[in-house]
C-alpha cells in the first residue's frame, strides 16, 4: 500500500504565515468577546451606564458622536420638509386650474 502524506499548505508558504494568522484571528476573537460582554452586562444592569462606563474605558467621544448624529438627523429632517413641501405646492396649483 502506497500511502503518502500531503500537507494542506503550499509549499511557496511562508513558515511564519500561520503563527501571524493565528494572531490575527485571536485578535478578533478577543475583541468579540469584549462587544459580547459589554452587552451581556448591558442586558443584566442599567443599560446606559454600562455603555457610558464602555464608552469611558475604550476613550471614546460620545458627545462628539452625538452632535454629529443631531447635525445629520437635522439636516435629513430639513430635507425632508423640503421635499414635503414642494410636493405640496404642484397640488395647489393644479386644484386651482381644475377650479378655474
Amino acid at each position: 500500500m502506497n500511502t503518502t502524506t500531503r500537507s494542506i499548505t503550499p509549499a511557496n508558504e511562508d513558515p511564519k504565515q500561520p503563527q501571524q494568522r493565528q494572531t490575527v484571528e485571536e485578535s478578533a476573537l478577543g475583541g468579540l468577546l469584549v462587544e459580547i460582554t459589554i452587552l451581556h452586562a448591558a442586558t443584566q444592569q442599567n443599560t446606559v451606564q454600562v455603555l457610558r462606563d464602555a464608552a469611558t474605558v475604550y476613550k471614546v467621544d460620545t458627545d462628539a458622536i452625538t452632535h454629529k448624529v443631531k447635525q445629520e438627523f437635522a439636516a435629513k429632517e430639513k430635507g425632508s420638509t423640503a421635499k414635503k413641501e414642494a410636493a405640496k405646492t404642484p397640488t395647489k396649483a393644479v386644484k386651482k386650474a381644475k377650479a378655474a
